[in-house]
């Protein structure tokens, strides 16, 4: 059989060997598309005869190795990715992928779905998440540089978990090199709206800069005894003396008392090595990466709550907020390999731990204090670690035509946020502070998330010519995720009032161990909502699949599968005091067949076209069935789960036109449709006592369409007369997406929410008809310009990234007098990134030197309604940082 790679005048030439593969005639090949031949086929004699030939097979040589293996509509970033764009971890880096865009920085929303409709892995495996409000891990847990590369698959293959709505995301760690390395690194960096400028803090303890306190912030002795006797802390269950005993064990003006401080500069290190060994058994590899980051940001900003006063919107509370964080991360990954000629074992191990501390102050009028100015003082600690083990293989038999992969994992997240405090003040006559010691909060609040999930794939390929083939595959996993969550809210009660004395006291002089007695100040505990002070959660996923991926006929490659999943999902709320629970357990248990389809044209060189259809679900996440109050420190917005939520089911239909016309060069365009029944949306209630709360219900239905195109091109000018023009090579990448979407709500559709006691509601008191999709962008685009220069050893980028308006959330009311819904408006981003290498005194030295946010952007959350309500807006700053790295 004779091969003939087309050029791109085969065209037609290839859509008529699909009709009749058995018979062509191959157009004579240019000089420039030589036909690759053997040995043997050299000295043979050659022909001008027409030469008849069993097919003809278009090859794409500039088709990238991923695209060419995967036949789904997918992005992969690589490391030149990576590296190009400078960014500091995976969320930041994901936002230059078409149709995606980032929230807080950390959750990823795949074509305008919130990240409920993403999943993350990590080398094929699933993560838990320590965020009290997601089941999906945020992202920006990942530094960049323990990554070798990022897969966003965004139309479903069987062999994918069914949770599936706009993507699936699988970050894939480096792996052993080819050649031992070491390299260390350090940075610095500055923020316009926080480095040398004066910020909140308050003392903590001696080694908070290492993301670490030393016990300071352990739970006192005597709160921990009562906190294991499951009995609510006041005086029915404690003695005087043992509430002042529990009351003078917490620790006082550390981590109370707020301070003024002059920011510092943003500094980090990173180091990394690895080496590969042979040896009789195969090729041993061992690799580890090690990074830690300190940095500062100081947001000044402005946090309000609209009502109706006739037909417009005016704001009733507006806070002024500002509030200033140290992040510190500490992050390891070790990785070992043993390959040989047909298998390999990897061993991947990662830790990091993100520590966050914060000094925040409001201060304004209050609708709950009845117009009255008061300030609200906090101080938080947060501590989100994740921990995952992996143990993975790969076997080739029978010549690679067998092939038979597993894994095995555990992955553990956690959230501690000890001593979260919050103290309030009110303002008197003369215009002062002074305590309003019914505002004060001290909580305590643990969370922990574990999956155990495992794995196995089978597949066996199958000669249908000798360029065509089918690969059969098959494959099982499981995975149980856990979660195990626990708050508890104190407060100092005034048992008998407070004098002018104490009210005007500093915080630490008025909860000093002196005022804390059985006459003054007298420690108690508050419930949670409904007894619901802390809830258990599983979910328990059992899986096979069944997929074909074959070339029946020629250039046009089909896979087709199916996905049975057998999931039970849970969630028990505990009455922390012995008592009944205050909601019944929820329990969904669905099994779902999950068929899905692809097929890939490849009709004319380096071209081919993709269309996908399939069906996949959407679950609940955690904390959106819990119903226990949650305040956001990000939003400072609280949060409660509704038991009553079921599943949201999803159609997806994709096409995709792919043109890779030189080597990393291309562009591609896209069109999706999707119908979600039952999704998941958040909406504003209003509770009893006035405050917002932010729930969720399950809308009737909802449908997203949308067009994406990416296109990306180099240019060089060797015969320019500037060498610092001829001397590159030119980049411009661009992509951009338009999306719509609508949920639809009918005379009669109701919804079960939180406050209906699993009673129905009518929809439309909740959700307006035609509305956006909660977390939707119409507009999604970035552009990166840029160079290389291979003499020089330097690399340049401009990248702008926009995100237009998108709904977080529902506004609260009813049909025909609904306030409007929440918006956030992301902006524009610039940033700029420049990479130097160079020697010195015989050292190779990389430099690179990154701007963000050149615009100075905001963050902008808002209501319109007659006056635009700031629900939260901030100023974020521009950010600039240098690093210098040793490769040794």
């Amino acid at each position: 059989m004779k091969t003939v790679t087309l050029t791109l005048s085969g065209v037609l030439l290839a859509t008529s060997a699909l009709i009749a593969p058995g018979l062509a005639f191959a157009q004579t090949p240019t000089p420039q598309d030589p036909v690759q031949q053997t040995p043997a086929e050299q000295a043979a004699p050659q022909s001008d005869e027409p030469t008849e030939v069993d097919e003809i097979v278009v090859l794409g040589r500039y088709i990238p190795q991923p695209n060419r293996e995967s036949s789904e509509v997918a992005a992969f970033l690589t490391e030149e990715d990576l590296e190009r764009t400078g960014d500091s971890n995976a969320g930041a880096a994901l936002a230059r992928v078409t149709g995606l865009s980032i929230v807080e920085g950390r959750f990823v929303y795949v074509r305008g779905l919130g990240e409920r409709y993403s999943s993350a892995l990590l080398n094929g495996s699933p993560l838990p998440s320590p965020e009290p409000l997601q089941r999906v891990v945020p992202l920006d847990l990942f530094p960049a540089n323990i990554l070798e590369g990022v897969t966003v698959q965004k139309s479903y293959s069987a062999n994918f978990p069914g949770e599936f709505g706009g993507g699936v995301i699988d970050l894939q760690t480096v792996s052993a090199p080819s050649e031992p390395f070491f390299n260390f690194g350090a940075s610095i960096g500055a923020n316009s709206e926080s480095t040398g400028k004066e910020g909140l803090i308050y003392y903590g303890s001696d080694t908070d800069w290492t993301g670490f306190d030393n016990d300071t912030r352990k739970i006192p002795g005597p709160l921990a005894a009562a906190f294991d006797g499951n009995k609510q802390i006041n005086t029915a269950n404690f003695s005087a003396t043992e509430l002042q005993r529990i009351g003078q064990s917490l620790v006082n003006a550390p981590l109370r008392l707020l301070q003024r401080h002059e920011n510092p500069v943003d500094f980090g290190f990173e180091t990394s090595g690895g080496l590969s060994s042979d040896s009789d058994i195969g090729t041993i590899g061992v690799l580890f990466v090690a990074g830690y980051d300190n940095s500062w940001r100081q947001r000044n900003g402005f946090q309000e709550q609209g009502q109706f006063q006739g037909d417009v919107l005016v704001p009733v509370t507006s806070y002024a907020t500002t509030s200033n964080q140290n992040d510190i991360r500490l992050n390891l990954l070790t990785a070992l390999s043993w390959a040989n000629e047909n298998n390999e074992v990897k061993w991947t191990n990662f830790y990091v731990r993100n520590t966050t501390k914060e000094a925040r102050s409001e201060a304004g009028p209050d609708f709950d204090a009845g117009g009255s100015t008061i300030r609200n003082d906090y101080t938080e600690w947060f501590v989100r670690q994740l921990f995952t083990t992996q143990l993975a293989g790969e076997h080739d038999f029978m010549n690679g035509a067998l092939e038979v992969d597993w894994r095995a994992a555990y992955a553990k997240t956690s959230r501690d946020a000890p001593y979260e405090t919050r103290f309030q003040y009110g303002v008197n006559a003369a215009g002062d502070f002074i305590h309003n010691i019914q505002g004060n909060l001290i909580s305590f609040s643990e969370l922990d998330d574990d999956i155990v999930s495992g794995g196995a794939d089978v597949s066996y390929t199958l000669p249908l010519s000798d360029l065509r083939e089918a690969k059969f595959s098959a494959g099982v996993a499981s995975f149980e995720n856990t979660r195990d969550a626990v708050r508890r809210d104190l407060q100092f009660a005034a048992v008998n009032g407070l004098t002018d004395e104490q009210r005007e006291s500093r915080v630490d002089f008025l909860t000093s161990d002196f005022n804390i007695n059985p006459t003054t100040l007298q420690i108690r505990e508050i419930p949670g909502f409904s007894g619901a002070s802390a809830y258990d959660a599983k979910l328990a996923v059992n899986a096979a699949y069944a997929m074909v991926d074959a070339e029946i006929i020629p250039l046009v490659r089909t896979t087709v599968g199916v996905r049975y999943e057998d999931g039970e999902q849970e969630v028990v709320s505990r009455d922390l005091f012995g008592g009944a629970a205050p909601y019944p357990a929820t329990r969904i248990e669905e099994q779902y067949w999950l068929p899905s389809f692809t097929a890939t044209w490849n009709f004319a060189e380096d071209q081919q076209l993709r269309l996908g259809a399939s069906k996949t679900i959407g679950r609940p996440q955690f904390r959106e069935l819990a119903p226990q109050s949650y305040t956001d420190p990000e939003s400072n917005r609280t949060f409660i789960g509704n038991p009553f939520l079921v599943d949201t089911e999803i159609v997806n239909l994709d096409a995709r036109y792919e043109w890779f016309f030189a080597r990393q060069q291309y562009v591609t365009a896209g069109v999706f449709y999707k119908n979600l029944d039952k999704p998941v949306e958040s909406v504003i209630v209003a509770a009893s006592t006035g405050d917002r709360q932010q729930s969720y219900v399950n809308a009737p239905e909802a449908r997203v369409m949308g067009a994406e195109v990416e296109v990306k091109k180099y240019w060089e000018f060797p015969d320019a007369g500037m060498p610092f023009i001829a001397n590159k090579r030119w980049l411009v990448q661009a992509n951009y997406t338009w999306s719509d979407s609508e949920v639809s709500v009918k005379s009669g559709d109701v919804v079960f929410d939180l406050s209906g006691a699993g009673q129905p509601s009518p929809a439309d008191f909740f959700i307006e008809d035609g509305s956006r999709l909660q977390g939707q962008s119409e507009h999604v685009a970035n552009l990166q310009l840029g160079w290389e220069d291979d003499t020089d050893r330097s690399q340049a980028t401009f990248i702008v990234n926009y995100v237009s308006e998108r709904i977080t959330a529902r506004g609260a009311g009813q049909a025909g007098n609904r306030e409007p819904d929440y918006i956030q408006n992301p902006g524009v981003f610039l940033d700029f990134v420049y990479r130097q290498d160079f020697d010195l005194w015989g050292q190779e030295l990389g430099l690179a030197l990154e701007a963000r946010n050149l615009l100075g952007t905001d963050f902008d959350e808002y209501q319109e309604l007659g006056n635009k309500i700031r629900i939260n807006a901030y100023d974020l700053g521009t950010s600039v940082s240098a690093s210098l790295t040793a490769k040794f």
